[in-house]
């Protein structure tokens, strides 16, 4: 595999409204995508992802950095670069709501110097894909939340670009349309070798389509890892705590502060704590924590952390390297 895009120092520094305080949102980012990667793009809010994806896109101007496209600056070349990007933007933007679902196909084709007749057979490929035949023909706007999605993706699939970006595209869909929607880009991305980038709050969507992750957070990336290796990473260092009375209040604050804990209910209607544990240590400290409050533990287990969960430890933790060192 070879890198189809290659991201530089990207950084971004905005002016704070009303006030000379300048804030740096993006931090030095340097990532590398090779060709057929599938890679997830995660961060909490306000931890400069979206001012990242701008850039990335071509939508921002960075205040130092460059983003290459198969070796193509998309800030000193803009045009070039976009020819090998499909991006579809969370919300309703990517669509024109007056015009017909293959009407908007053959718009966007038009848009890519492709012209009506020569795309009809991919644009009937392509309404067959996302069960949108007997769509074809209605107006956009009449259309359901997932239904103008599918739409969407269809728009960018159609350029046949290298790269597709997806923000957000599983937002809002019921069950039965986020996983519709997953088994196609599964299938792109395996049978067409595409390389698609995804951001997603979504983790079960990401741990599912995606073979490596990115975690933006405070600006900088704190994790670049497959899925599989973060997971790794927790999983044997997750114990679950079922105790017969439960924590007051106070308890809970103080017992937080010390360690790394979320709670949980039984069946039964016992709680459950959560941790995840630097060390051995720190599981019999937990144990004293706990007799000291005159808690009955029932049991301990060792648990599987699941994706979400090891998304949260990364940035609490503030980086992958920082935690894993502490396992």
């Amino acid at each position: 595999m070879y890198p189809i895009l290659e991201i530089h120092d990207l950084s971004k520094t905005y002016k704070k409204r009303k006030s000379k305080e300048m804030i740096e949102a993006v931090k030095g980012i340097n990532l590398t995508v090779h060709k057929g990667e599938t890679v997830g793009l995660l961060g909490p809010n306000g931890a400069g992802k979206t001012t990242f994806i701008k850039m990335m896109c071509g939508l921002l101007i960075p205040s130092r950095g460059e983003v290459l496209i198969n070796g193509i600056s998309i800030h000193k070349k803009r045009l070039l670069a976009l020819n090998h990007i499909s991006v579809v933007l969370e919300g309703n933007r990517n669509l024109y709501w007056r015009l017909t679902v293959k009407e908007n196909l053959e718009y966007f084709a038009g848009n890519r110097g492709m012209s009506k007749k020569s795309v009809q057979d991919k644009i009937t490929e392509l309404l067959d894909m996302f069960h949108l035949t007997e769509k074809a023909h209605e107006m956009v706007n009449s259309l359901s939340r997932g239904m103008q999605q599918k739409v969407s993706i269809a728009v960018a699939l159609l350029a046949d670009t290298d790269i597709i970006f997806l923000d957000e595209p599983t937002l809002g869909l019921d069950v039965e349309t986020s996983y519709e929607i997953r088994n196609i880009l599964r299938d792109i991305a395996k049978k067409e070798g595409k390389t698609i980038l995804m951001s997603s709050h979504d983790m079960p969507v990401v741990q599912d389509l995606c073979e490596r992750v990115v975690i933006i957070n405070k600006g900088k990336v704190v994790a670049d890892e497959r899925v599989d290796h973060l997971l790794s990473l927790f999983e044997s260092k997750a114990y679950a705590f079922t105790i017969l009375s439960p924590l007051h209040e106070n308890q809970m604050k103080e017992i937080s502060v010390n360690f790394m804990m979320n709670t949980a209910n039984d069946e039964q209607g016992n709680q459950i704590l959560n941790f995840t544990i630097a060390d051995g240590h720190e599981l019999y400290a937990i144990v004293d924590h706990l007799e000291k409050y005159g808690v009955t533990i029932e049991k301990i287990d060792r648990t599987i952390v699941d994706f979400e969960q090891a998304f949260i430890n990364i940035v609490k933790g503030d980086g992958v390297r920082e935690t894993a060192a502490s396992l």
